[in-house]
């Protein structure tokens, strides 16, 4: 082959290599931007991305026990926190007590088996129920007024004492008795009544399990007398709705540490 036309053949090769180089290079170029730019499209922090990201969240989200929905202070509500250091306006009386259709310790006339109309509606479901699971219980007290409380703990203290007194008797004007919505229960045979034995009882503890269920807490429990003021007394029962109950049986506190209250464990 001669010379010229052997490099000239070259040269026509090399710049069809070129060529084909100079292809491939652009396409490869086309291919990388495009998928460049579908990446920024889709990064998730991309500035738009992110500006939608800041957006509130307009979906409802649960915020938990609402604590405000019922007064603390004004006696007629079912939330009304009494002790030793929130006393009730005195002589006050609540205006819808009744006496509720369950076993009693003294006679239906009598004060002192008298509650509030809810209270002693949701009383007599708490007691079907345990009776349904074997279970007879009464209503060892239930509503005393402000003189009839004043003279129990009179009683008391004439006993044993002003310091022991106060201890497991509230002064006249400062019991959540006069509130129409505590209640003292009991064992239909009176064993271990308003003694600390009834919580060792089948009945105490079927009283302890359930009787949130029907809106009552066990006021005074276990290991929160420097809260309450009060020792151990796992037959009073407070009311105050399923929805209060329900949250204070999960948390397992006193009215005072669910609502942030002071402890109130003397008089002031």
């Amino acid at each position: 082959m001669c010379p010229a036309l052997y490099y000239g053949g070259m040269n026509r090769k090399k710049t069809f290599l070129i060529l084909i180089l100079l292809i491939l290079l652009t396409v490869a170029g086309v291919f990388f931007w495009r998928r460049h730019a579908t990446k920024k499209e889709t990064n998730p922090y991309s500035a738009q991305t992110a500006v939608a990201q800041k957006q509130p969240n307009t979906t409802a989200t649960p915020t938990g026990f609402d604590k405000k929905q019922l007064s603390l202070d004004d006696p007629t509500s079912l939330w009304v926190i009494v002790n030793k250091q929130r006393a009730l306006p005195a002589g006050y009386a609540p205006p819808d007590l009744i006496t509720p259709a369950v076993a009693l310790r003294l006679s239906g006339g009598t004060e002192e088996m008298k509650m509030r109309k809810e209270a002693g509606g949701a009383l007599k479901d708490m007691f079907a129920a345990a009776k349904a699971d074997g279970f007879n219980l009464l209503l060892a007290s239930g509503y005393r007024s402000e003189a009839s409380q004043k003279a129990l703990h009179a009683m008391y203290v004439s006993q044993k004492g002003a310091q022991a007194a106060d201890l497991d008797s509230a002064r006249g004007g400062y019991s959540e008795h006069q509130t129409g919505l505590a209640v003292d229960v009991g064992r239909a045979d009176h064993k271990c009544e308003v003694e600390a034995c009834f919580a060792t009882t089948p009945e105490g503890q079927w009283v302890a399990k359930n009787a949130y269920k029907y809106g009552f807490v066990v006021r005074y429990k276990d290991g929160s007398q420097a809260i309450t003021g009060y020792i151990y007394e796992p037959w009073h029962l407070r009311y105050v709705g399923k929805d209060l109950a329900k949250a204070m049986q999960d948390g397992g506190q006193a009215l005072e540490e669910f609502f942030d209250l002071p402890a109130a464990p003397d008089y002031k």
